[in-house]
C-alpha cells in the first residue's frame, strides 16, 4: 500500500509540475481547491526548500548532526546557488575551524581501514574526544555512482553520540579524496570535533593528496600478502608519518613482526621528512584493540615534534594557499562546463574529434582561445 501510495503521489506531482492536472480550468476562472487537502504537504516534500545559511551555521556550532549533512551536502552541490550559500557558510565557519587533528588513512582495499578508524575512534571517545569520520568512496566510471556503505563497515562507531560518520563519493578526483574534502573538514571542526580522519578510497601509491589536507598521514599494511617488496619503491610510503602493519593478531602475529623489520629497513632509503619527524612502524590489530595505545602515543609525539619546529603551522598555511589555488582550478572549470555556448561547442569539437577533423590537441587550443576572448 505504502510503494502504491509513492508511485500515486509521484505521477500527480509530475501532472501538477507539468500544468496538465485533470482540474485545470480556463484562464481567468478561479481554480478549484485540491481533492485531497493531504496531498499539498505531501508534495511540499519533494520541492527543494531554500537554504537558511543562518540556521545552517547555527546548527552546526551546536553539534547538530543532522544541520551538518545538510551543509557538507550543500557544499558537494554544483548548483550556482547552492555554491554561493556554501561559500557563505564556510566563511562563517573558518573562524570556529582549525582546532582538531586531522588525520589521513590509506592503504589498500582489504587492510582493514574501516575496522581500524571504528576501534581508533572509540579509543579516541573513550578518552573523552569527538571524532568525525570523512570516508571517500570510489565513484564508478560508468554509472558514476558510489556505495557509501562506510556507515554500515562502523556500527558502532556510527550510533555514537560522539561521532560523526560522513561518506562522500570521489565523483572522479584524483589523489584518493573528494572534490569537497577540505571544506568538510572546516564544517566538522566548526561542529567541535577534535579528531577528523579522512579515509581514502585505498586504490594504491595515488592516495597522495590526502596528505596535503591533513596533519598526520597513516599507512596500512598487510603482512605476507607480498606488499613488503613495495616498501623499496618510492611513492606514497615516503609520505606517510606512521606505518601501520595492520591485522597482527592469530597466526599472523609472526609475519606481522617480520613485515616490521622490513618496513624499517626500507625506511632508511628515503630521505627525511621536512617536517623533521622520523616515520615509524607499528604492529597492531584492530579486532582485539592492541596497539592502539602505541599508535595515539605516536600521534601525540608527532604533534609535539612539529609545533615546537614550526612545521605545524608552516604546514596548514600551505593547506591553505593550496585550498586558494584547488578553487580558481575548480572555479573555472564549472564556469567552462556550465557556459551554455561553450558546452554547444564542446559537442561540436567532441564530434569532430571523434570523427578524426581535428586533434584532441588543436580542439581544446581552439575552444579556450574561444572561451578566453569572450
Amino acid at each position: 500500500m505504502f510503494i502504491c501510495s509513492c508511485f500515486v503521489i509521484t505521477a500527480m506531482k509530475n501532472k501538477i509540475d507539468n500544468g496538465a492536472n485533470t482540474l485545470k480550468v480556463n484562464e481567468g476562472v478561479e481554480q478549484p481547491p485540491v481533492v485531497n487537502p493531504l496531498l499539498e504537504s505531501k508534495l511540499s516534500r519533494y520541492k527543494k526548500r531554500n537554504v537558511n545559511v543562518a540556521a545552517l551555521f547555527d546548527g552546526i556550532l551546536k553539534g547538530d548532526r543532522t544541520s551538518l549533512s545538510r551543509a557538507i551536502t550543500m557544499i558537494e552541490s554544483r548548483l550556482p546557488g547552492d555554491q554561493q550559500s556554501a561559500r557563505e557558510l564556510i566563511n562563517m565557519c573558518l573562524p570556529h575551524s582549525g582546532n582538531s587533528v586531522r588525520i589521513g588513512i590509506t592503504g589498500v582495499p582489504g587492510v582493514g581501514k574501516s575496522t581500524f578508524i571504528e576501534a581508533y575512534g572509540l579509543y579516541k571517545i573513550e578518552r573523552g574526544g569527538k571524532v568525525a569520520v570523512l570516508s571517500i568512496d570510489p565513484s564508478s566510471t560508468r554509472t558514476k555512482g558510489s556505495i557509501l556503505g562506510d556507515k554500515t563497515r562502523m556500527e558502532r562507531l556510527s550510533i555514537n553520540a560522539n561521532a560523526y560518520i560522513r561518506p562522500s563519493a570521489s565523483a572522479g578526483t584524483l589523489g584518493g579524496v573528494a572534490r569537497k574534502t577540505r571544506e568538510s573538514i572546516i564544517l566538522c571542526e566548526a561542529a567541535g570535533y577534535d579528531t577528523v580522519f579522512v579515509e581514502t578510497v585505498g586504490v594504491g601509491q595515488s592516495e597522495t593528496e590526502v596528505a596535503k589536507i591533513t596533519d598526520f598521514f597513516l599507512l596500512l599494511l598487510l603482512a605476507g600478502g607480498g606488499d613488503e617488496l613495495q616498501g623499496i619503491k618510492r611513492g606514497i610510503m615516503e609520505m606517510a608519518d606512521l606505518l601501520i602493519i595492520n591485522k597482527a593478531d592469530g597466526d599472523n602475529i609472526k609475519r606481522a613482526q617480520l613485515a616490521k623489520r622490513e618496513y624499517e629497513n626500507a625506511l632508511h632509503l628515503f630521505p627525511p621528512l621536512e617536517s623533521g619527524w622520523k616515520p615509524k612502524v607499528i604492529t597492531a590489530s584492530a579486532v582485539n584493540g592492541t596497539g592502539l595505545d602505541t599508535i595515539d602515543d605516536a600521534v601525540k609525539h608527532f604533534l609535539a615534534v612539529t609545533k615546537k619546529n614550526g612545521f605545524f603551522d608552516k604546514n596548514r598555511k600551505e593547506q591553505d594557499v593550496s585550498l586558494f589555488e584547488q578553487n580558481i582550478r575548480n572555479a573555472l572549470i564549472d564556469a567552462f562546463f556550465q557556459d551554455k555556448n561553450m558546452k554547444h561547442l564542446y559537442d561540436t569539437y567532441r564530434k569532430k574529434i571523434s570523427s578524426k577533423e581535428i586533434s584532441p590537441y588543436e580542439a581544446a587550443d581552439e575552444i579556450l582561445k574561444v572561451y578566453f576572448a569572450k
